[in-house]
């Protein structure tokens, strides 16, 4: 990564000066006039700018300023920018692999609905964002199970059963069974495990957990309820695993979940809830510490609900859609790039006009067509990627501005890993395509310079490599032709 070279340059040029700690910043600037990156180091170590400056011998800068009260901006080279093209290339899809880690294990629950009815947009937001998330954790380098936890157990389950629930007629099984179903086949979201509650029970997994509990004095009666210590680990309030009429609350079997999943050897939890789950989180951490594991091992990312456009969401006012119907109506690679675009925590408004459009308003058009386009020029050329390329050709400013959004793509890929803002790929997606566009535009690609027009190919090609690994990652479609 341009970054992590920056990185080592930087404290090659400040290891003299005696500063213990040295986690300075390397960042996009705001302001494109202000660099391609820009650092905090000088004021970091406490040196003036200046002499840090003159020790940095790269030929990566073209130019290197100082900026008020103490950044110092990096502007990159032409003869370093043409000089990824052809590493790019080299890696091909492997463009954007990390090992941030040592293959280490991490759990993404996500979706996880009762089996008590059809899917919702909500579900659908929630696992869009845990599959795309799973993708770039593995392409960061993690070992990712993706898992769906099936609630099984309880009143409304057993409501269900009797053909009580919502006017219901079909079974627990059968419910189940046609939303795993759709997840697959219609969402093409594919679970490595699919891990019923009930097992929890069946494997007196639950009772173990709550003998474990009252050992170790985390667990106690009163009121004929059997109650679990959460204020020790910093929950407002006890919370009860069994009631006064002996049936075993949620978190119960919540508890005996999390031991089961440690106990598979996963450093990391994660978990993508509904809005509705948020005050649930305390106890769930709580339950974490009192078998032992840091609170720091879950990450709960809180999905926030989904509207249309076109009005809020209420079936008495006919504004309600199921996600079955939407995705049939606007398609999967619309419906995914839709839901992706806003991080979990903000408000989602679905725009189903502009969802239904085909046309480049459309961001997921206008990034497919972009693909699209460089399918079309590459196949008009033949034995393009056997010839020498000669990359210093590359020298407008439109070559060298596409340039630099490709090389931030294992940037992307990092800060997702270690954020899980996973609407920063499409945004990334739709930032390429605006540079590709504008390339298309400025240079012509084919053209009687034979050499220029073989840089300007592998420079297409190299674009083609990079959105497809995007797309790729959003799990939707690359078509050649539009």
């Amino acid at each position: 990564m341009v970054r992590d070279e920056i990185r080592k340059i930087i404290k090659k040029a400040v290891k003299d000066s005696g500063a213990k700690r040295l986690d300075f910043s390397v960042e996009e600037p705001r302001e494109k006039s202000h660099g391609d990156y820009a650092t905090n180091v000088a004021m970091i170590v406490k040196q003036d700018p200046t002499k840090i400056v003159k020790k940095i011998k790269s030929n990566t800068f073209e130019k290197i300023e100082i900026a008020k009260p103490g950044f110092i901006n990096f502007y990159l080279s032409k003869e370093y920018l043409q000089k990824q093209i052809g590493e790019i290339l080299e890696l091909g899809e492997k463009f954007g692999d990390l090992k941030i880690s040592k293959k280490e294990k991490i759990n993404v629950e996500f979706i996880s609905a009762n089996p008590t009815g059809p899917l919702t947009l909500g579900n659908a937001r929630g696992g869009f964002g845990g599959d795309v998330l799973s993708k770039v954790l593995k392409k960061a380098g993690y070992d990712v199970t993706q898992e769906f936890y099936i609630n099984d157990r309880g009143k409304q389950i057993k409501d269900l059963k009797k053909g009580l629930y919502k006017g219901e007629k079909r079974t627990v099984a059968q419910i189940q069974k046609e939303n795993q179903k759709f997840i697959t086949k219609n969402l093409e979201i594919k679970f490595d495990v699919w891990f019923s509650e009930n097992s929890l029970y069946k494997n007196k997994e639950v009772d173990k957990v709550i003998a474990y509990l009252k050992k170790k004095k985390l667990a106690y009666q009163k009121e004929g309820a059997l109650w679990f210590k959460s204020t020790k680990f910093g929950d407002d309030k006890d919370r009860v695993l069994i009631k006064e009429d002996g049936e075993y609350t949620y978190l119960a079997s919540d508890i005996a979940y999390l031991k089961n999943k440690f106990q598979r050897g996963f450093k990391k939890l994660i978990f993508f809830w509904g809005a509705d789950h948020h005050g649930y989180i305390k106890r769930i951490q709580a339950g974490a510490q009192a078998l032992g594991y840091k609170k720091e091992q879950l990450e709960f990312i809180v999905i926030q609900l989904v509207n249309l456009k076109q009005g809020r969401m209420s079936k008495r006012a006919g504004l309600y859609i199921s996600l079955e119907k939407l995705v049939k109506e606007v398609g999967l690679d619309v419906a995914r790039f839709f839901f992706l675009q806003r991080g979990a925590n903000s408000h989602l408004i679905f725009d189903l006009e502009l969802a239904k459009k085909k046309s480049q308003e459309n961001p997921v058009y206008y990034v497919q067509y972009a693909y699209a386009r460089i399918c079309s020029i590459l196949k008009r050329i033949k034995n393009h990627e056997s010839r020498i390329k000669n990359f210093k050709l590359l020298t407008h400013s439109s070559e060298l501005a596409l340039i630099k959004q490709l090389i931030k793509f294992p940037e992307i890929i990092e800060d997702t890993a270690k954020d899980y803002q996973v609407q920063r790929i499409p945004q990334y997606s739709i930032e390429l395509a605006e540079n590709f566009h504008r390339f298309y535009q400025d240079c012509q690609v084919i053209s009687d310079d034979k050499e220029k027009t073989q840089a300007r190919l592998a420079l297409i090609s190299t674009t083609k490599v990079v959105l497809e690994e995007t797309l790729k990652l959003m799990g939707i479609s690359a078509p050649e032709k539009m």
